[in-house]
């Protein structure tokens, strides 16, 4: 009797495995199909920047605070808890906290034409702003701690301030480079 339902045993094993062999051996199950709806984790990343950006709308500016731990921040500990939080929703990593100089070497320069929800508005003075959401109409949305106003504020491209100040100042658009997520 155990010889059988040993034998039985060892049949029903290699028959899921051999099933199993046959299922990955299918080549195009790991490939996307052209115009699929399948979407990169990267692309979670920045579908994520919009909600986790809101969050932090408000909070108290302090030098060297991280929002994450303190309730309170600065740039480069904002950038850090966007970046950070919106990449563990999409499965990933962000690099770490940087201070803003260290950061903006960590960036490349993008035409304005292609500027994406995470991607920075960087002026001369390398003062930042995170565009964190575009509207349909190619209006931006931007977030960055105010040090004047004491708090992190967002604004719009259609205000004046943007207009008067950020767009004469700017330097550039610019996104984190590929090596900054994993």
């Amino acid at each position: 009797m155990k010889k059988y339902v040993f034998a039985a045993m060892w049949l029903l094993m290699n028959t899921v495995c051999a099933w199993g062999v046959q299922f990955d051996k299918n080549p195009s199950a790991d490939k996307p199909e052209v115009g699929s709806s399948v979407i990169t984790a990267r692309e979670v990343f920045r579908q994520n920047i919009p909600a986790t950006a809101r969050q932090f709308i408000g909070t108290p500016y302090e030098y060297g605070g991280n929002p994450l731990t303190s309730g309170t921040t600065d740039n480069s500990y904002l950038f850090f808890a966007i970046y950070t939080t919106a990449a563990q929703r999409a499965g990933l990593t962000y690099h770490g906290y940087l201070p803003m100089a260290r950061l903006l070497k960590n960036v490349s320069q993008i035409d304005e034409n292609q500027v994406q929800k995470g991607d920075l508005m960087v002026l001369n003075n390398q003062l930042a702003a995170m565009v964190f959401d575009i509207e349909d109409t190619g209006r931006l949305h931007l977030i960055y701690v105010s040090e004047k106003r004491r708090q992190v504020i967002s604004f719009h491209s259609d205000n004046l301030v943007f207009e008067v100040f950020w767009l004469k100042n700017m330097t550039g658009f610019f996104r984190l480079k590929e090596a900054m997520l994993r």
